[in-house]
């Protein structure tokens, strides 16, 4: 069966954010790309997340500007896409961002697991601290397939 792409409008690709949990996360340093897997929550214009600090924290402080890849296959040839680009920023435990950080632990906690796998690093590592953050959505796109019938 032939297989017809898309593009999915704003609400389409907010509708496929807010129904996953688990994102592709690229970050850049110098030239050098970097992508991990996250779980993040969605609300309007921004995407919570949760992390220990570490290669993906240490490179978003130093650049901000971020790319969110989120995708659902339903069938053969029957799949959604949207990707991000924005904008990270932490959210810190400091005055002032306690609504925030609230905000974005009660978006995160409703989901099983939801610390994984920011929370988690390997056994040999030291422990480091905890980091609550958003990206800003400056921009995103969405693609969809369908098979069309012959």
């Amino acid at each position: 069966m032939p297989v017809i792409i898309t593009e999915m409008n704003r609400s389409e690709s907010l509708s496929l954010l807010s129904s996953q949990r688990l994102g592709r996360l690229a970050c850049c340093l110098d030239g050098q790309p970097y992508v991990v897997p996250v779980t993040f929550a969605s609300d309007g214009n921004y995407l919570y997340g949760f992390s220990l600090t570490g290669k993906k924290i240490e490179w978003m402080r130093t650049n901000p500007r971020v790319c969110l890849q989120v995708d659902e296959f339903a069938s053969h040839g029957e799949w959604r896409s949207v990707i991000v680009d924005g904008k990270f920023e932490e959210l810190p435990d400091r005055m002032g961002w306690k609504h925030a950080r609230d905000h974005a632990w009660s978006l995160l906690s409703q989901h099983a697991n939801w610390w994984e796998p920011g929370g988690l690093k390997p056994a040999d590592e030291n422990p480091t601290p905890h980091v609550f953050y958003r990206i800003i959505i400056e921009n995103l796109t969405g693609r969809k397939s369908v098979t069309e019938p012959d």
